[in-house]
């Protein structure tokens, strides 16, 4: 009877995809929010890296998570970047039209080369919107 109290409790099962984002960036803020409208069906767990206290809960870094958008899916794998947006569009109705049409071949790529410019100019985006706010 006591050796079953040393016994690992089984790690939780994922059913949902869950998405870390940069809810102190407010250009990601903005699409978030549009996703987050989007789930009605509560197909997705949302987790603001930026608000997130413990972050022993995080599966990576919380710098890295907070550097590029990533993804985990319920079958527990992290994708990041472009890839991780087509996962989000997959997981969303009305939008699932647009993550079929990105799996096409090649456009995951050209989407990832989008994204890594934005990436480039994101801290000047922030301030931009940093002074317009303080406007």
């Amino acid at each position: 009877m006591h050796a079953a109290k040393n016994l690992p409790l089984p790690e939780p099962v994922m059913t949902r995809l869950k998405v870390f984002f940069d809810g102190a960036c407010p250009a990601c803020s903005k699409e978030i929010a549009l996703y987050q409208r989007a789930d009605r069906q509560q197909a997705i767990d949302w987790l603001d890296v930026a608000q997130t206290a413990n972050s022993l809960s995080l599966p990576l870094p919380r710098e890295t998570l907070l550097r590029r958008f990533h993804v985990q899916r319920p079958d527990g794998k992290i994708v990041s970047g472009a890839r991780a947006f087509i996962e989000v569009w997959a997981a969303l109705p009305g939008w699932r039209w647009l993550a079929r049409l990105c799996r096409t071949p090649g456009v995951p790529g050209a989407l990832e080369v989008s994204y890594r410019i934005f990436l480039k100019l994101r801290p000047a985006l922030q301030k931009f919107q940093r002074r317009k706010s303080s406007i």
